[in-house]
C-alpha cells in the first residue's frame, strides 16, 4: 500500500471541511445546480460567470468553488430532461428518451431518483478514477494516438446500430444526415467553406445545442400540446423515489460499466460532451435482454446515461490537470481558471501541487454527494409540476428553449436554425426517424473527418499494426455483430405496420424528398472544392442518398418492413383525431415567438408571447397572464445580469435607441 496517498489525502480533506473552503464549495454547488436546471445553459455559462471573481483568491477556496460548479450540472440537468423533455445539456439528451416517457405516465419521481442515484455512483467513480490516475493515466493517454482516436470514433458509430429505431435503413440514413450536417462550415483540411450560403453564422457549423434542442425538445412539446393534457396523467404520489433507488441497486452492474465508459470517454480530448450519454445508452441497450420498453420509459435508459455523464467529469480532469489538454469547453475555462490563480497544469501539478490534486478529488466527491442530496430533496416537489396542465407551462418552456438556443452564438441565425431543426425534428418524430442517430452523427462528424485525415497521413495501412487500435477495432466488430443480431430478432418480433399508416404515404415521400434535396444540394456545393475538402462529405452524401433512395422505393412498394411506413398523425387520424392539422398549427405557434422577436426584440417579445399564449390557449385570466409575463421579464433580466445572457434584437431596436435590456443584449 502506498501510504503517501494518506499523507496528502487526509490533510486535503481536513482543509476542505474547515475554513472558507467548504463555503466556496457550497457556493459552487449551488450555482452549478441553478445553471444545470436551466435548459441548455449548462456549466459553461456558470464557469464563465465566476472566472472574473477568482483573481487574487487563494488556490484552495478557488479550486473548491470551481470544482463544485463543474461537478453538479450533470446531475441537476436531469430535471428538465425528465420532467419537460428538454435536454438540460448536450450530455443529457439520451436521458430524455426514457426519462420523459416515465414522467408522462406518472413515474417522474422514480426516474429522477434513479437518475440521481446513478449520478452519485458515477460521480464517486470518476473521483476514484482521478485518484488512481497518477499511476495509470500517463501511459494510457500517451498510448492513444490519432489512429486509436479514429478507432474510438468508429466504435462510437457502431453503437448507432442500437439506436436506429425499428427501421435500420431509416436509422442509418438519420446518422448519415447528422454526419453531413457536421460537415457544414470550414473544412478542417483546407479551410474552405462548405454549404454556408455565404453566411458568417454557418462558417463555424451548426451548434450542437441547437440540434439537441431542435430535434428533441421542440417535438416533445408539440406532442404533449397536441393532447391538451398535463405532461403526466397520473399524480406523482407514493414512494417513487424509493423505487428509483431500488432500480439503481438492482442494476448496479450497469451503473459500474457505464461509469467506466464515462470516465474513459472523458479522458480522451474531444470524445466527451454530447456523445458520452449516447455511448452509455447504446451499451445499455446491447447488454439488456429485454429491450421492448426502451424509448417508452425503461428506467435502465435513465440510469446508464446519467451514470456515465457524472463519471465523465472525473475523466475530464485527467488530461486537463496532468497534460494541460482540456477535453471540453468547461475544462478549457477551468484550465484558464488554474492559470489565473497561479497553477500551471502538467508536471508541476503532480509534483509541487499534489495537495491541491487531492483537494480537487475530495471536492469532486463531496460535490456529487451534496448535489444528490439536494436533488433528492427537490425531486418530489418539482416532479409534481408535471401534473399541471401543460398549456400553462408550455409558453415558458418554449421561451427558455429559444432563449437557451440564442446563447449558442448570440446570433439571429441561432433562432432560425433552431426553428428549422425543430421543424425537421417534429417530422422525424412523426415518421419514426431516429433522432438519437442524427445527433450522434453530428457529434462525431468533425472528429471522424479529422481523425481519418490524420491517420491516413501519419500511419496509412500501418494503423492495423498498432495493438490498441486493433483491439478497439475488434470491440467495434463485436458491437456490430450484436447490433445486427439484436435488430434481426427485434424485426421478427415486431408487428406489421397498421393499415392507417400504409394508406397515406405521400407525406412521408415528401419528407424523404426534402432530405434528398438537402443531400444533393450539399454534394453539388462541395464538389467544386479541393479533394481534401470534398472527399468526406461527398462520400457520406453518396451513402446517405443511397439509403434515402432505398427508403423511398420501399415506401412506394408499401413494404411491411418494421417502422418503414410509421406515421403518428395517420394513426391519430384513424383514431378520430386530426393530427396533421394540429401538428402544423402547433408548429406555427412555435414559430410565432421568433417571428414576434424579429419585430420588437426577444426581451419584449417573450412576455407578450407568454401573456397571449396563457390567455388564448391556456384559458387563464388576463390578470394571471399579465403577472406571469411580468415574472418572466424579471427572470430574463436576472439572467442577463447574472449570467451575461444575450437577447436577440429586432427591427424596433434597429430603429430606436432603447436602454438595456429593451435594446437587446
Amino acid at each position: 500500500m502506498d501510504f503517501s496517498v494518506l499523507q496528502y489525502a487526509v490533510p486535503a480533506l481536513v482543509q476542505l471541511l474547515t475554513g472558507p473552503h467548504l463555503v466556496y464549495l457550497l457556493f459552487g454547488v449551488a450555482l452549478g445546480m441553478v445553471v444545470g436546471i436551466l435548459p441548455g445553459i449548462g456549466g459553461l455559462s456558470g464557469m464563465a460567470l465566476v472566472l472574473p471573481f477568482i483573481f487574487g483568491m487563494d488556490p484552495g477556496p478557488a479550486l473548491a468553488m470551481l470544482i463544485g460548479l463543474t461537478a453538479v450540472p450533470a446531475t441537476s440537468d436531469t430535471f428538465s430532461s425528465v420532467l419537460i423533455g428538454v435536454p438540460g445539456g448536450a450530455g443529457a439528451a439520451a436521458t430524455v428518451l426514457d426519462g420523459f416517457p416515465m414522467a408522462k405516465r406518472g413515474e417522474g419521481a422514480r426516474a429522477l431518483s434513479a437518475a440521481f442515484g446513478g449520478s452519485l455512483i458515477g460521480g464517486l467513480f470518476g473521483a476514484l478514477v482521478l485518484t488512481f490516475a497518477f499511476v495509470g493515466a500517463r501511459p494510457l493517454l500517451l498510448a492513444i494516438g490519432f489512429g486509436e482516436q479514429l478507432m474510438l470514433v468508429v466504435l462510437s458509430l457502431t453503437l448507432v446500430g442500437m439506436l436506429t429505431g425499428e427501421n435500420v435503413v431509416k436509422g442509418l440514413a438519420s446518422c448519415a444526415l447528422g454526419l453531413l450536417i457536421g460537415t457544414i462550415g470550414s473544412s478542417q483540411a483546407t479551410a474552405e467553406y462548405r454549404f454556408t450560403f455565404g453566411s458568417l453564422y454557418l462558417s463555424d457549423g451548426v451548434p450542437l445545442v441547437i440540434v439537441a434542442l431542435g430535434a428533441f425538445a421542440l417535438p416533445e412539446i408539440i406532442d404533449v400540446l397536441r393532447q391538451h393534457y398535463a405532461i403526466s396523467q397520473v399524480d406523482l404520489v407514493g414512494r417513487g423515489w424509493i423505487q428509483g433507488m431500488r432500480d439503481v441497486i438492482r442494476n448496479f452492474g450497469l451503473v459500474m460499466r457505464c461509469s467506466a465508459i464515462g470516465s474513459l470517454t472523458g479522458m480522451l480530448p474531444g470524445m466527451g460532451g454530447g456523445i458520452v450519454g449516447w455511448v452509455a445508452y447504446g451499451h445499455t441497450l446491447q447488454s439488456s435482454k429485454d429491450r421492448s420498453q426502451f424509448g417508452k420509459g425503461d428506467v435502465r435508459g435513465v440510469i446508464g446515461p446519467e451514470s456515465a455523464n457524472n463519471a465523465k467529469e472525473g475523466g475530464d480532469l485527467i488530461p486537463t490537470l496532468f497534460f494541460g489538454i482540456p477535453s471540453s469547453g468547461t475544462m478549457a475555462l477551468l484550465l484558464g481558471g488554474l492559470v489565473v490563480i497561479g497553477i500551471t497544469p502538467g508536471r508541476t501539478m503532480v509534483t509541487t501541487h499534489v495537495d491541491l490534486i487531492y483537494l480537487i478529488i475530495w471536492s469532486l466527491a463531496i460535490a456529487n454527494v451534496l448535489a444528490t442530496i439536494i436533488s433528492m430533496g427537490l425531486a418530489r416537489p418539482i416532479a409534481t409540476l408535471t401534473a399541471i396542465r401543460f398549456t400553462l407551462v408550455a409558453p415558458f418552456v418554449i421561451v427558455m428553449i429559444f432563449f437557451s438556443g440564442y446563447q449558442a452564438k448570440t446570433d439571429w441565425g441561432d433562432l432560425v436554425a433552431l426553428l428549422v431543426v425543430g421543424l425537421i425534428g417534429i417530422y422525424m418524430k412523426r415518421f419514426g426517424w431516429s433522432r438519437p442517430a442524427l445527433l450522434i452523427g453530428l457529434v462525431l462528424s468533425q472528429r471522424l473527418e479529422a481523425s481519418l485525415y490524420r491517420t491516413v497521413q501519419i500511419y496509412g495501412l500501418d494503423i492495423f499494426l498498432r495493438p490498441i487500435a486493433l483491439g478497439i477495432l475488434v470491440v467495434a466488430l463485436i458491437s456490430i455483430f450484436f447490433a445486427v443480431r439484436t435488430k434481426v430478432r427485434m424485426s421478427s418480433e415486431t408487428s406489421e405496420v397498421s393499415e392507417a399508416s400504409r394508406r397515406v404515404i405521400w407525406p412521408q415521400l415528401v419528407f424523404v424528398g426534402v432530405l434528398m434535396a438537402f443531400v444533393v444540394a450539399l454534394a453539388i456545393d462541395v464538389s467544386r472544392l479541393r479533394f481534401l475538402a470534398n472527399v468526406f462529405p461527398l462520400s457520406v452524401a453518396a451513402i446517405c442518398g443511397t439509403l434515402l433512395i432505398i427508403t423511398a422505393v420501399q415506401m412506394m412498394r408499401r413494404s411491411t418492413s418494421p417502422g418503414l411506413l410509421y406515421d403518428a398523425d395517420a394513426e391519430a387520424n384513424a383514431n378520430g383525431g386530426d393530427g396533421t392539422r394540429s401538428t402544423l398549427a402547433l408548429a406555427g405557434l412555435m414559430a410565432a415567438l421568433p417571428g414576434l422577436a424579429f419585430f420588437i426584440g426577444f426581451f419584449m417579445a417573450a412576455p407578450v408571447y407568454v401573456c397571449l399564449f396563457l390567455r388564448k390557449l391556456g384559458e387563464a385570466s388576463w390578470l394571471y397572464s399579465i403577472l406571469m409575463a411580468l415574472g418572466l421579464a424579471i427572470f430574463l433580466y436576472a439572467m442577463g445580469e447574472l449570467l451575461d445572457a444575450q437577447y436577440a434584437s429586432g427591427l424596433l431596436q434597429d430603429l430606436a435607441r432603447l436602454p438595456p435590456p429593451f435594446g437587446g443584449g
